[in-house]
């Protein structure tokens, strides 16, 4: 069945074009440099008005014929594309590079929008399509899907939902797969369903700084983003996202996933919690409880490999160098293991 879906792919890829929006804009640099390029896809109108998508690529130079793959990125909550290095580090290895600003993030906002509001993790799903059918005008290679933490759980649910024959393995950087707020977790099933009648109520994630000052440059980190589209401390969310986050992970427990392609799963050796920034933030997940992402990763289908990643922030690409080099090298030989056709 896998192999006439996939004879059939470039034809519905036509049809998903009209059917999930279109580009507005042709390719143009890219905020990054560096060889980044982006363009803008209409997605229509939701319940807040238009939203668009954007995506980000870097190619590899036009004397490779033939890559080994592509990567495909998904970002998380309050978060955008930033990290020049994960597609230099992609090319070096022989791969294409894409990525996603989702509608309502990064490159996506729009005026007037509420950032990174939604109500059902479907929402995505359009912006991941659009990519994809970009990827699959310029070669037919394996597509490598990854995501980090909202990004992760969001790339986890549409593999469970649509067990896509165009993406053949997984990648999973410290994934959002259960809360990790303490007792206010009691609270979580009663938000979720008061999300379902009144989506728009707001609920406040707190005021911490601690994990963006493990991580900008100007504190005690070594990176630079725009701090109006990836905020220092998160924005209150809305009872309806704690609904679609809620619903997205229990359809991922006790074997309902059933995502039947390799997946590589990592995430941090140790959580670290506390409003304030201390040095064990930048050795640590800030964000996410590590062993609940292990518990629950190891659900999603048959073939999980796990990567523990000592001294490893909550996003594993931004940790240190030392790390980030080991990291790459480990990412990379696990796709070339893979029995995936090249």
């Amino acid at each position: 069945m896998k192999l006439k879906l996939r004879a059939f792919l470039p034809l519905l890829l036509l049809l998903l074009t009209a059917i999930t929006g279109h580009a507005t804009d042709n390719w143009k640099p890219d905020i990054l440099r560096q060889g980044y390029e982006m363009r803008t896809v209409d997605q229509g109108r939701d319940y807040s008005g238009p939203v668009v998508s954007t995506i980000i690529r870097r190619l590899l130079p036009d004397t490779v014929t033939r890559p080994l793959g592509t990567i495909l990125y998904i970002h998380g909550f309050n978060d955008y594309f930033f990290n020049p290095e994960l597609g230099q580090q992609a090319n070096r290895h022989g791969y294409d590079f894409y990525a996603v600003d989702l509608r309502k993030y990064g490159r996506s906002i729009r005026p007037r929008q509420e950032l990174f509001q939604c109500r059902s993790l479907t929402e995505y799903f359009p912006d991941i399509d659009s990519a994809l059918v970009e990827i699959s005008h310029a070669h037919n290679g394996p597509t490598i899907l990854m995501g980090h933490s909202t990004g992760g759980l969001i790339t986890a649910f549409y593999m469970a939902r649509t067990h896509n024959p165009q993406v053949d393995a997984l990648i999973l950087n410290s994934p959002f797969l259960d809360w990790n707020l303490g007792w206010k977790e009691h609270l979580v099933p009663i938000i979720s369903w008061w999300g379902t009648m009144f989506p728009d109520t707001p609920v406040s994630q707190g005021n911490s700084t601690a994990y963006s000052e493990s991580l900008l440059k100007d504190e005690h980190g070594e990176w630079q983003f725009r701090t109006d589209w990836k905020l220092p401390a998160s924005s209150d969310v809305t009872a309806g996202w704690v609904h679609a986050i809620d619903s997205a992970q229990k359809a991922l427990r006790n074997g309902k996933a059933r995502i039947n392609i390799p997946i590589l799963l990592m995430y941090s050796a140790e959580s670290v919690s506390g409003h304030d920034w201390t040095t064990a933030h930048n050795r640590a997940d800030a964000v996410l409880d590590v062993n609940d992402i292990r518990r629950y990763g190891l659900m999603l289908g048959p073939d999980v490999t796990c990567i523990r990643v000592v001294g490893g922030l909550h996003d594993l690409y931004l940790s240190s160098p030392r790390l980030r080099t080991l990291l790459y090298a480990r990412t990379f030989a696990w796709l070339a293991s893979l029995p995936i056709k090249r």
